[in-house]
């Protein structure tokens, strides 16, 4: 079974500068080297019209992983995100998918960023699954925990950028 993850944040700035605050190359090495952990880079990063599509990689020092996560994976885990942003007028709409070094299994989300009154909401939602026999469930509670953590960290450090 799979586990889910859910996500909002409210902004109190327009669609555009939002959109920019989440998907400009610049932004995303910034946001990665203030929080992106150990090893994270920018691997990818396409514009074109109507579409913005990037893939990173983001670092968890093995000392720091949950005791659950540490009885399957030794040593440092690595996770690789891809994520596609479709644009219509003041909605951008995009999938993410996201793989974990030494992890059998997968992350998957839909995320919206949407113009609201003066502001832009966006909205998260997916689901990890792991096939792991006995501890799957647990890994996977824990790695949604761990996604949602980091879904309001970066939602964190969005407004931190916007308020200047």
């Amino acid at each position: 079974m799979a586990s889910r993850i859910e996500h909002s944040s409210e902004f109190p700035y327009p669609f555009e500068q939002v959109l920019a605050a989440f998907t400009s190359e610049s932004a995303i090495r910034q946001r990665l080297a203030d929080i992106g952990g150990k090893d994270a880079e920018l691997l990818a990063h396409e514009k074109s019209d109507g579409t913005v599509s990037y893939r990173m990689r983001q670092g968890i020092p093995g000392e720091k992983l949950p005791s659950v996560v540490r009885k399957v994976h030794h040593g440092d885990l690595h996770v690789e995100r891809e994520q596609e942003w479709r644009l219509s007028g003041e909605t951008a709409s995009g999938t993410a998918t996201a793989s974990v070094t030494g992890v059998p299994g997968s992350i998957a989300a839909r995320s919206e960023l949407t113009s609201h009154g003066d502001g832009t909401v966006l909205r998260i939602s997916g689901e990890v699954k792991v096939s792991i026999p006995l501890v799957g469930g647990k890994i996977e509670r824990t790695i949604a925990e761990q996604v949602g953590t980091l879904l309001a960290r970066e939602s964190e450090h969005v407004s931190e950028t916007l308020d200047g």
